[in-house]
């Protein structure tokens, strides 16, 4: 089961989510099983922590954020780690495979970094009860198994915010992966900041059915700006977006880590992962025998994701309002999606004074107002 199968997740979410885990995070409302504590791990040497990679690292997008924070841990815990990965793992028998070798190899951390781990990092666990597991984005969870993700929501949010005040067209287009409840939320959550600041602001939404692939990226970026597009976002891992509004002088965001090198000009902030903290935290747990089995959904405030520097193209009185909500979502005095919030057809989904709950996100299979067209349904 790869990412794109996030729709059974949400299918699921009655039931097996309720059964398996918890999330919990800034504002969250869901609760769930409490599971006993794993087999203790003992910690004489340095705690061996394995990582499993759905690309290569690279230097940019979803598996070097991973990275990042992998090297994060080890610069934070030195001597008291020792850390290895595994590149270009596919999310399917092969994925059972890694997994199983990192555990006979001694490896008593073990974190899954694709949605589409989850089923094998299960197998696996049942088999190595004094292993810790922890499954991004997976939501089955077990004595020895957490999950975790950001609240990408957040930055996105904060990118909007910006599109408002930097587009003249007020046309504004957002490629997208997959249409599963993870992207329709980040587009809808894009379209609140956007709106914000600019209540005339409309968002143009293109599909490529791939996580990555720059030249579909790259095609539905064009086809936007011949839509009249001026301010460019993605939830694609590729930089070929940015590229793109490079060479036709406008501006985009990136996705996943800074993406300004395609782009000096054109790219005005990112909205990334960080997965440092967490995975340090995780790491001490473990050597200080205090982990438990817990599905960690953080935003900004816990320092889980983030927008990188702004481009000074962004005027001062705009980077100030952006900071402004920034501080609000660390003070859980904000949400992405604060009431009164109505779908494209004018609807309200959520009353005001009222904030769409994490239910109702993981769940979003509509688009707030300012969207234009229709959710396709998504393709094997």
């Amino acid at each position: 089961m790869d990412r794109r199968n996030f729709l059974k997740y949400v299918t699921l979410a009655g039931s097996s989510f309720a059964l398996t885990s918890c999330i919990q995070g800034k504002n969250s409302k869901l609760q769930g099983e409490v599971f006993p504590s794993a087999s203790p791990v003992a910690v004489n040497e340095p705690l061996k922590v394995g990582f499993v990679y759905v690309d290569t690292v690279g230097d940019f997008g979803w598996t070097y954020a991973h990275d990042l924070g992998r090297r994060d841990m080890e610069a934070n815990l030195q001597d008291k780690v020792k850390t290895t990965f595994v590149e270009n793992v596919n999310e399917d028998a092969e994925a059972e495979k890694v997994i199983r070798q990192l555990a006979l190899d001694g490896n008593k951390l073990i974190f899954a970094t694709s949605f589409g781990y989850m089923n094998p990092t299960i197998k696996v666990a049942k088999d190595y009860s004094d292993v810790i597991f922890e499954d991004c984005a997976g939501y089955k969870r077990a004595a020895n198994i957490g999950t975790y993700l950001g609240r990408i929501e957040e930055p996105r949010y904060l990118t909007g915010m910006i599109a408002g005040k930097m587009t003249k067209s007020n046309v504004v287009g957002f490629i997208g992966a997959y249409p599963i409840p993870e992207v329709i939320r980040g587009i809808s959550a894009f379209t609140q900041g956007l709106r914000l600041t600019n209540p005339q602001a409309k968002v143009k939404v293109l599909w490529v059915q791939s996580w990555y692939d720059p030249a579909k990226e790259r095609e539905a970026a064009q086809a936007l700006v011949n839509l009249g597009v001026d301010v460019l976002t993605q939830h694609t891992d590729s930089g070929a977006v940015v590229q793109l509004a490079e060479e036709k002088g406008i501006y985009a965001f990136g996705y996943n880590t800074d993406m300004s090198k395609f782009g000096q000009k054109a790219h005005l902030t990112s909205a990334i992962n960080k997965w440092g903290k967490f995975y340090t935290d995780k790491a001490l747990s473990v050597i200080n025998n205090t982990w438990k089995s817990q599905n960690v959904w953080d935003g900004i405030g816990e320092g889980m994701v983030d927008i990188s520097p702004m481009n000074q193209v962004i005027p001062g009185d705009v980077q100030q309002l952006v900071n402004a909500k920034r501080d609000e979502f660390i003070q859980g005095t904000a949400h992405p999606f604060d009431g009164p919030l109505k779908d494209q057809k004018g609807m309200v989904r959520v009353p005001k004074g009222k904030v769409l709950d994490d239910w109702g996100q993981l769940a979003m299979d509509w688009y707030v107002e300012g969207i234009e067209g229709a959710i396709p349904n998504r393709k094997s």
